[in-house]
């Protein structure tokens, strides 16, 4: 009984032996007839998901010549200007590679004798290395369909030529200057995707590109928001700010950091910097006139937002920063539990200075009632304005 099962074990290891080496010469017959390319890839492809085929040298020579032959019909269709998928090109480029560095993989292994026979690899990546670059126009086609997740491929395999062995005698990570302009395109995909991992991947060779350096830490910024991890954060948008004072990504989402945490000296100190830099800068101004209010500088505050508002009557915040400015002074002073005339006028006096300046902040922000509503009210109370008390009172009960 034994016996008879490993006669039959064998006649079914021959069978398939035999199958095989139909399905090689198959595909190898349609590869140089220039036919049925496509199938010839496919049958090799499934050969190999066999863990027994994996390094058959065969299948994977085949495999790749199947490809090559692809890749010239589609480029000779191109040439002729005859309709082709142009995106079907860049990928047989993709896979071309991928196939010879897969090849020369199994090449590389010791055989019986424990000799190294690399009979492809030369050849190979002479052919390769002039198709190579359109791994990186392929990526930005891609990105310019807004096909991130498939560009992010073309540049990580772009990059990581310089790691295969294949492609070891030119030395792509010394000698070509588009490597990290690669990785600056590879952290954007992953930047768009909104993958970390995929951003962070070639973050420090897409670093050493000087020409994109501002926006690669805009990219980072995001990311490790993204990631919740606030101390890269901070840290990153600090650089931004201390590198690029008037890019306009840095400055507001560090001062939003600082306010937030109630550090308006830190915030007064970054508006101060870059109102050096760009004296006119508006949204700088603004934001030192905030600070200066969150510090209880009321005077300084609206005198900065007063300026503001002469240059530009249609600023919503400079009103309301100057409008709070008064309402604060009234307010404080209304803290005293004995109250002079004099002093009883000048609450008045602030309430009524507040009033023009928040009126006009209604008006320009009308969605933002959690702001104005409650402040009008209270203004419109103290002074005794009856009929514009009334008309608050029922925009408050029905919001």
């Amino acid at each position: 009984m034994r016996r008879l099962l490993s006669v039959l074990f064998l006649m079914t290891i021959m069978l398939s032996a035999n199958a095989q080496k139909k399905e090689i010469s198959n595909a190898r017959d349609n590869i140089k007839k220039n036919r049925n390319l496509e199938q010839a890839e496919n049958s090799m492809s499934n050969l190999l998901k066999d863990s027994a085929n994996r390094y058959n040298e065969k299948i994977w020579a085949t495999m790749f010549d199947a490809v090559v032959k692809q890749y010239q019909q589609g480029n000779e269709k191109l040439y002729l200007k005859q309709k082709y998928d142009t995106t079907k090109l860049f990928n047989l480029t993709k896979r071309m590679i991928e196939v010879a560095e897969g090849l020369d993989s199994v090449e590389s292994r010791p055989n019986k004798k424990g000799k190294v026979e690399l009979k492809h690899r030369k050849k190979n990546a002479y052919f390769l290395h002039r198709y190579r670059p359109n791994l990186y126009n392929g990526g930005l086609f891609l990105i310019n369909k807004q096909k991130y997740a498939e560009a992010y491929s073309f540049f990580d395999t772009y990059i990581d030529c310089g790691n295969q062995p294949l492609f070891s005698q030119y030395n792509y990570n010394e000698t070509d200057k588009k490597m990290a302009d690669a990785a600056y395109w590879a952290v954007y995909c992953g930047y768009k995707m909104k993958d970390p991992k995929a951003t962070f991947h070639h973050t420090y060779l897409a670093l050493k590109d000087t020409a994109h350096y501002c926006m690669m830490l805009q990219y980072l910024a995001e990311t490790y928001r993204l990631e919740k991890d606030t101390v890269r954060y901070i840290s990153t948008i600090t650089e931004g700010f201390e590198k690029y004072p008037l890019f306009e990504f840095f400055f507001p989402r560090l001062v939003q950091y600082y306010g937030e945490n109630g550090d308006w000296n830190k915030v007064l100190e970054i508006a101060e910097r870059a109102i050096n830099l760009k004296p006119d800068g508006e949204i700088y101004r603004l934001s030192k006139a905030n600070a200066m209010f969150n510090l209880g500088k009321y005077d300084d505050c609206i005198a900065i937002c007063d300026q503001l508002i002469e240059e530009n009557d249609s600023m919503a915040d400079a009103y309301y920063d100057a409008g709070m400015s008064y309402f604060k002074k009234a307010v404080e002073m209304d803290k005293n539990i004995r109250l002079n005339a004099k002093q009883k006028n000048k609450i008045k006096d602030y309430y009524s200075k507040a009033l023009p300046y928040l009126t006009c902040y209604r008006a320009l922000a009308p969605k933002e009632k959690d702001k104005w509503g409650f402040i009008l009210y209270t203004i419109y109370l103290n002074l005794n304005m009856g009929e514009e008390f009334d008309e608050i009172d029922k925009v408050l009960r029905t919001k």
